[in-house]
């Protein structure tokens, strides 16, 4: 029996749990549309339905976060690839969310992980 070594991105997660710290991870594997970005913002962040699905209402929710959230972005590459003007603009969003309230992590792991 092969014994399961977690990789680094779950040991982070399970030390962030440990800790009590929030964490949350927005899964962006086959978005390649603002559409499908805002669909999984709402799924993945646990966004009420009210959430109005665009980038000064996702900057707001974000704003709303616990204090000390980390939220951890994989599956990015293909969204960025398909709309680097949309995911500059993101990347825009989260770089002024980041600071006190929530840290940002953008993973390098490649796709389909």
């Amino acid at each position: 029996m092969t014994e399961h070594t977690p990789g680094p991105l779950a040991t982070l997660l399970g030390a962030a749990r440990t800790a009590e710290l929030p964490a949350v991870v927005l899964a962006l594997g086959g978005v390649t549309d603002k559409a499908a970005f805002m669909e999984r913002c709402a799924r993945d962040l646990d966004l009420p339905n009210w959430f109005g699905r665009n980038w000064d209402a996702l900057a707001d929710s974000l704003s709303e976060l616990p204090r000390g959230t980390l939220l951890v972005v994989r599956g990015w590459q293909q969204y960025a690839a398909a709309r680097p003007e949309e995911w500059a603009v993101a990347q825009d969003v989260l770089t002024e969310s980041a600071g006190e309230r929530l840290s940002v992590l953008l993973t390098l792991e490649p796709a389909g992980r």
